[in-house]
């Protein structure tokens, strides 16, 4: 039988795509704000500014100039993120592989400056001797000129107080409170360390090769928290059932802590004053651990044994089993003066009375002690190679993004097992003014009215933070021996020395005052204010031409050897961790 699709010139017509003009045809072109947004965080461009209004003081001349939002989450400002990543990218370089103290110590103080502490050493001599007589009026007005004098004592360029501030009556009544003290004696299930006194010195050893040649390595180092049942490749619990998702989350609302002690502890076990430099970051398991870039080499079994001998206790009234239900959690009695029972009106024990009961049971233990898995990676790493690179964009790779985000949950597995973790961290005590104290039947410390178990305000019971409530990012004090100020300035300084800029306060005579300006911060509704989108796209047409410059100034002459120098991209390449 023959059919209208196999007769000549019958053939149906194939259309590829919709209809020109039709409304399907219209959803496919691309939107001009995405493509602007996608330009902006090309050329680094912030697309939610703060503008601020300029008024020069001397012609009463006014301008809006708009300054970055400076967010560190890629989620609000790709551009903004990006740089402040890029920033800690330079910090960490900088400081990993020096060779010199980035800490020389004060200087020597000046003549004028120990004639002050000389002066304050007479006042102080003069205050003792006029209590010693109970001359109070004199005492008043010595301590209003010690007041004085140690403003001025800050004027002169010293740091700090060369004397603490007496106490006064109230001072030592706020005082009276017992201190409680806690047994500093190691646990018997952790092994001991070599205790050395602590050099005062940041530097690593040098190792010779062949030829003469000099090296100084460093460290690469991976510290991870224990098991809490076996998972799949995805994370998720072989389990759901018998997975500890109670310790996984107390392990993470006190992995701040046990870092410091690590720290401490290796310090003390190497004998000088190691720096580190890292990011904490969740596994694919949810559990945080962190990457660090250590100064200087340590044998690596001795890094193993610190990180086995190190642990916190948590002093904390016993926390095993809630004894409310978060539906029916204790309320506030106002003529109680405190959180009472539901079902008996009973006034629950205080965080004092129950620290109390704690102190008192010689068969005490912490409610909770978090410990390090024995999975610890440390590796050597030179200056100036690939690994080192890929190192420092590793450390760095999530900063840009929440805990919740450094990995994708795509399975409904995987939902279950972020939604469980969240649950668990949204009861758990996280300091001890927590309210969830009340589900345990204790009043927080310090406890007034309003307070909702289950929706404390600390970052550690968020959903994106997954009780990585601190610092995501760990620098040392001596690492660089410069702020995050101090290296934006860096890049500042090379920028328009590389470019050949100058401004009229660089070019003013020392000591004069050219430039004056009065700022404010001008709103979006202001009429001298343009639209965003207008201020976005001239914002984006500078950088094009400001990088269009500073890439011909870089082909035209070699960039100086600063620390400011923009790093290249890490490459792709990453080391191989678990989880």
């Amino acid at each position: 039988m023959t059919t209208a699709s196999t007769l000549p010139g019958l053939d149906p017509a194939t259309q590829e795509g919709p209809r020109p003009g039709s409304r399907a045809a219209r959803m496919l072109m691309p939107r001009s704000v995405d493509v602007v947004k996608d330009l902006a965080a090309d050329y680094g461009v912030c697309t939610r500014p703060v503008s601020l209004r300029r008024t020069d003081l001397d012609s009463g001349q006014t301008e809006v100039i708009d300054m970055p939002c400076g967010a560190t989450q890629e989620a609000k400002c790709p551009a903004c993120a990006t740089r402040a990543r890029r920033l800690r990218q330079q910090q960490i370089r900088e400081g990993w592989h020096r060779d010199d103290e980035p800490d020389p110590g004060p200087q020597p103080a000046t003549d004028a400056q120990r004639g002050l502490i000389v002066a304050r050493a007479h006042l102080e001599f003069a205050r003792d001797e006029a209590a010693r007589a109970s001359q109070w009026d004199q005492v008043a007005d010595l301590d209003d000129a010690i007041a004085e004098l140690e403003a001025q004592i800050t004027t002169e360029g010293l740091r700090g107080r060369p004397a603490p501030p007496h106490a006064t009556d109230d001072d030592q009544e706020a005082g009276d409170g017992k201190r409680r003290v806690r047994s500093t004696k190691r646990r018997q299930d952790a092994p001991d360390l070599p205790r050395l006194p602590v050099e005062n010195r940041t530097v690593g050893r040098t190792f010779e090769g062949h030829a003469g040649q000099v090296f100084r390595p460093s460290m690469f180092l991976t510290l991870t928290l224990g098991s809490y049942g076996r998972v799949h490749s995805d994370g998720t619990p072989v389990d759901p059932d018998s997975y500890d998702y109670r310790g996984a989350a107390w392990d993470a609302v006190h992995f701040p802590r046990l870092l410091d002690r690590f720290w401490q502890n290796l310090r003390r076990a190497v004998g000088w004053n190691v720096q580190y430099a890292g990011a904490v970051e969740p596994q694919r398991r949810l559990a945080p651990h962190a990457h660090f870039a250590m100064r200087g080499t340590i044998p690596r079994a001795l890094v193993r044994q610190a990180a086995a001998a190190t642990y916190h206790q948590v002093w904390w009234p016993p926390a095993d089993q809630l004894v409310y239900e978060p539906g029916r959690a204790p309320q506030w009695d106002v003529a109680a003066g405190g959180y009472t029972d539901p079902d008996t009106g009973r006034l629950l024990p205080t965080w004092d009375d129950a620290l109390d009961f704690v102190d008192a049971d010689p068969d005490a233990e912490p409610v909770h002690v978090v410990r390090f898995g024995s999975q610890i990676d440390a590796k050597g790493v030179l200056a100036g190679t690939k690994d080192a690179d890929r190192c420092v964009g590793y450390i760095t790779k999530y900063l840009t993004k929440q805990a919740a985000d450094c990995h994708d949950v795509t399975t409904g597995r995987q939902r279950a097992h972020l939604e469980r973790l969240w649950q668990e961290l949204r009861h758990t005590p996280c300091s001890e003014r927590c309210a969830n104290w009340l589900l345990y039947g204790i009043q927080p410390k310090k406890a007034r009215p309003g307070l909702k178990p289950g929706n404390c305000k600390n970052k550690v019971h968020k959903r994106e933070t997954l009780g990585i409530g601190g610092r995501r990012v760990l620098i040392s004090r001596q690492w660089s021996g410069k702020t995050l100020a101090d290296h934006r300035a860096d890049r500042r300084e090379w920028v328009k020395a590389l470019l050949g800029v100058t401004t009229d306060a660089a070019a003013a005579p020392a000591g004069s005052d050219t430039v004056r300006h009065a700022w404010e911060l001008a709103r979006p509704t202001d009429p001298d204010v343009p639209p965003l989108g207008h201020r976005v796209l001239r914002a984006i047409s500078e950088r094009i031409q400001w990088r269009t410059q500073l890439d011909a100034a870089r082909r035209n002459q070699a960039p100086p050897d600063v620390s400011a120098t923009e790093p290249s991209r890490p490459s792709r390449e990453e080391p191989r961790r678990d989880g």
